[in-house]
């Protein structure tokens, strides 16, 4: 299954990705808020992609995310319904994230029928959640000591989507 934006590609992973995923992953200005410390090798990023490429149809949807057949980042459902995104810093505050993930999200409620999405973001992570906010979604809750990531005890912030208020959202946005 493929997506098409303006401007991006959404497509299935496949092993071919291993090294551009491990640019991402390895950066730490990617990887700042994500829930593993940067990646320190190529096995490690290896198994992840493996995880990602063997998402069981009906347990989940993720995508690649190209710009201009260059691979800059991923954005999908790893695990219905939760929402995950990550892209190289390059690409940030370009708005490829937010038209990324509108795609996914369409997608996850138009096809997959979904009652709502849900994502768990670190609340120090600021650009993630005003994203978030201004697609629509809205705080439920918030945990400390959720995730152990890098020698480090982390909290969470978790929001939730409604169909509905993507809808106004992107009415909003256009």
């Amino acid at each position: 299954m493929r997506l098409q934006t303006d401007r991006l590609v959404l497509r299935p992973a496949g092993w071919e990705d291993l090294d551009a995923m491990h640019a991402i992953l390895a950066d730490e200005r990617a990887t700042a808020y994500w829930s593993t410390p940067p990646h320190s090798d190529l096995e490690e990023t290896k198994e992840w992609l493996g995880r990602m490429i063997a998402i069981p149809p009906g347990e989940g949807e993720d995508f690649i995310v190209e710009r201009e057949g260059r691979l800059i980042g991923k954005a999908g459902l790893y695990s219905f319904p939760e929402v995950g995104f990550i892209f190289h810093p390059d690409s940030w505050g370009m708005g490829y994230a937010a038209e990324a993930l509108i795609a996914v999200l369409r997608r996850a409620f138009d096809v997959h029928r979904l009652p709502r999405v849900e994502a768990d973001v670190d609340p120090r992570n600021e650009r993630s959640l005003r994203l978030l906010a201004q697609l629509g979604f809205f705080e439920v809750q918030r945990m400390e000591r959720t995730w152990f990531v890098g020698g480090e005890w982390t909290d969470s912030v978790y929001l939730h989507l409604l169909p509905s208020f993507l809808d106004r959202a992107t009415t909003r946005a256009a």
